[in-house]
């Protein structure tokens, strides 16, 4: 695995989102710990800062489809720019959302990079929403994979976020732990499929078959946090009760990937500081999980 120093950078948006709580999870990771326990799993850290908060607002009276997607495509530049800095300096994205879009800032700043990544998308959903399809529920924080790969409809400011269009070819993506209904009706997506039943059985081996669609210059990791059974850790924005990944389960697939060839950075989002308790319990098992999968070997 790489040891190169860890380039944090906080994205704390909800612009995209359901609702406002993602733009304080950021700070709130870094309150319960997560740079020490890095530092205590030997890994260097270096902290990028954060972008500029970016909090759920009400588009109106216009109603966009996205909704607020310029604001949204807004906040996503920034983080484009932050990212060609963490990337110039040589150090592994350690990104921290925020919402599920951060991904297309990342893609972008990449492609800036002259870099050529593949996506192991481990989330709950495949956030293949298309707009034209999802005007009663026009949030962008369900169609980031469908902009990456611009499929039919997809809008303009997110899809034409980076250099190039698109941004990610479904040969390049693979979707571990998904628990949600296949959300591909359209058929344009052949992606790796491995859904939380297989993870499940076996993290590793799901590991070693997503890592397959590794570009030239690897890959990279997106976490949304949904991807875990709500009630065994109760962060995420919109919860999966019942059907998702297990702590240890997650753990060991994170480790597996973090641990492959091609590693090149990982992107952690979806968990809302509103869903924990008084204590912060969930935020630091959070932390221990990333701190483990992320730790030096021996």
């Amino acid at each position: 695995m790489t040891t190169l120093p860890l380039g944090l950078l906080g994205v704390p948006s909800s612009a995209a989102a359901h609702a406002p709580g993602l733009e304080r999870a950021p700070a709130a990771l870094r309150a319960a710990g997560l740079v020490d326990a890095l530092g205590a799993a030997g890994r260097d850290v270096v902290d990028h800062g954060d972008t500029t908060p970016a909090r759920w607002r009400h588009d109106a009276p216009a109603r966009t489809v996205p909704h607020d997607v310029d604001r949204v495509a807004a906040a996503l530049q920034e983080a484009r720019a932050a990212m060609v800095d963490v990337l110039a300096a040589g150090h592994v994205p350690l990104v921290v959302g925020g919402e599920c879009t951060v991904m297309l800032a990342v893609l972008a700043a990449a492609a800036d990079a002259g870099r050529d990544l593949g996506v192991v998308y481990v989330d709950g959903g495949q956030d293949l929403h298309l707009p034209g399809d999802h005007t009663d529920e026009p949030i962008a924080d369900s169609m980031g994979v469908a902009h990456a790969l611009d499929l039919p409809g997809a809008h303009g400011a997110l899809a034409g976020l980076g250099p190039r269009r698109p941004l990610l070819t479904a040969d390049r993506l693979a979707f571990v732990g998904y628990a949600d209904e296949e959300e591909d009706v359209h058929g344009l997506v052949p992606a790796t499929r491995l859904p939380a039943s297989v993870v499940g059985t076996g993290p590793e081996a799901s590991a070693a078959d997503a890592v397959r669609v590794a570009g030239p210059d690897g890959f990279v990791v997106h976490l949304d946090v949904d991807v875990l059974d709500f009630f065994t850790l109760p962060l995420a924005d919109v919860p999966t009760y019942g059907r998702g990944l297990t702590p240890p389960v997650l753990a060991r697939l994170l480790r597996a990937l973090v641990r492959a060839d091609g590693f090149a950075g990982l992107v952690v989002v979806e968990a809302n500081p509103d869903r924990d308790d008084d204590a912060g319990t969930h935020l630091r098992a959070l932390v221990a999980l990333l701190a483990e999968a992320l730790a030096v070997d021996p």
